[in-house]
């Protein structure tokens, strides 16, 4: 079998999976799964991007998702204007002296004299003085803030603009993020990177978490604007009542398609275009001195490549396509919930999607979103109904049957193991691996 008629006959089935789901469950379910399988494939390219490309392993994904569901409100929520007045301005003055801070310890580790140990006390010294100005200025503000009806608002709010824009700002946010952090990190060897990063990741969520005054923390920001319609507006329009009653459904129902079909249609240019252009990426010289770093980082650096600036630039990029991704999930979700965000537990979830799909293949990083997310979400009822199977035999007051029925949804993690090792048995690297040439 061709490498291409393979590849077909794998979405092939993977699209016969999701009508399975919309023949089966109901087409709403299987929509809402092909919106998350698009998100996914999205995030995993970016995942990809980091580790296909350069073998930068990063442990911090949900860290920059969580940056992305971020600029979903910063972006789109209407403002504020009593908390503005409460202590708006101060805030913002609070955390530009913070930067500045930051912005003068580098300043004075570059260019002050002496040993790296001077430098260090003298950076350590200013950094210090600048978190001291900045609670003194950011504190007042914002207790002043988070005092304004908390249970409604309590935070700044956004700018009020369309939602589509904060899916560029996710990826600036987390871009922006990512260069800080690999600033600091990309010198540490892979296993060091991991750590610092899945610690970041921890840090970043940590302050959203409790940072009321900027997205609410852990009382979540509810009703984001939405890019499509609201189900509500199309079941009050002729033409979705008209089409209701020639195929039957109910005006809810077929309403809910809509929408997902919607938001189906905005994932698919993105991922259309993310794609389009890692390939682009992938296939340039840049790309192929990528691999060359990859492979042997000793050799490239011998040729002259500044192996620590290209990580980097491969670090920024991937991170930026991750918060892209992080923000078209709270759009989808239409709230933005920090607590949701646990880096040990999803962080390895988009890893097995590389990992299944092939790393280093931008078809199969797509491939591995799909399969993972689906099964992810599938396990439960399909592991329902085999335990049912099973334990038809036993009485129905059973109370290992009880047992086992209650306890399906924990068939969820034992399905990812199967999987996984199942492509690692059968295909060690991956469903559609990476090319040789």
């Amino acid at each position: 079998m061709s490498l291409n008629l393979r590849n077909i006959l794998l979405f092939a089935v993977m699209g016969a999976l999701l009508i399975a789901v919309g023949v089966i469950q109901s087409a709403n379910v299987a929509l809402a799964i092909l919106n998350l399988c698009l998100i996914s494939a999205i995030m995993t390219l970016g995942v990809n991007i980091q580790w296909g490309y350069a073998g930068l392993f990063n442990a911090g994904v949900m860290g920059f998702a969580a940056l992305g569901g971020l600029a979903a409100v910063v972006v789109s929520f209407p403002p504020v204007p009593e908390a503005w007045s409460a202590g708006g301005p101060r805030a913002i003055l609070g955390v530009a002296s913070g930067a500045l801070a930051i912005g003068l310890a580098i300043l004075t580790w570059r260019k002050i004299p002496g040993s790296r140990r001077t430098r260090g006390w003298a950076a350590a010294a200013v950094t210090l003085a600048g978190i001291i100005l900045m609670r003194f200025i950011l504190d007042p503000a914002v207790e002043a803030i988070e005092a304004v009806e908390p249970a409604k608002t309590g935070f700044l709010g956004g700018l009020g603009l369309p939602i589509v824009i904060s899916w560029i700002a996710g990826g600036a946010f987390a871009a922006l993020a990512a260069w800080g952090i690999g600033k600091i990190s990309l010198g540490l060897r892979s296993d060091y990177l991991a750590i610092a990063t899945l610690g970041i990741s921890e840090i970043i969520i940590y302050f959203l978490k409790n940072e009321e005054w900027m997205a609410r923390g852990v009382k979540n920001v509810n009703g984001l604007p939405r890019p499509v319609s609201y189900e509500i507006d199309l079941q009050q329009t002729v033409w979705v009542q008209e089409l209701a009653a020639t195929f039957g459904f109910s005006l809810v129902e077929l309403s809910s398609i809509i929408v997902k079909l919607s938001y189906a249609g905005l994932f698919i240019v993105v991922l259309v275009i993310v794609f389009w252009l890692s390939e682009k990426a992938l296939k340039s010289p840049w790309g192929r001195m990528m691999r060359a770093i990859r492979d042997n980082e000793v050799a490239a650096s011998a040729m002259g490549k500044d192996v620590t600036w290209r990580h980097l630039q491969v670090f920024v990029l991937g991170s930026a396509v991750i918060g892209l991704a992080g923000a078209m999930l709270t759009t989808l979700d239409g709230i933005f919930t920090p607590a949701s965000y646990q880096p040990l537990r999803f962080t390895f979830l988009v890893w097995v999607m590389v990992i299944v799909g092939g790393s280093g293949n931008n078809l199969g990083s797509i491939l591995g979103g799909f399969v993972i997310w689906f099964f992810w979400i599938e396990a439960e009822p399909i592991g329902l109904a085999l335990i049912e199977f099973l334990t038809s035999g036993m009485a129905v007051d059973s109370a290992l049957r009880l047992h086992l029925i209650e306890n399906a949804a924990h068939t969820r993690l034992a399905t990812m193991g199967v999987v996984l090792l199942l492509v690692l048995r059968f295909s060690p690297r991956g469903l559609i691996p990476e090319r040789s040439k």
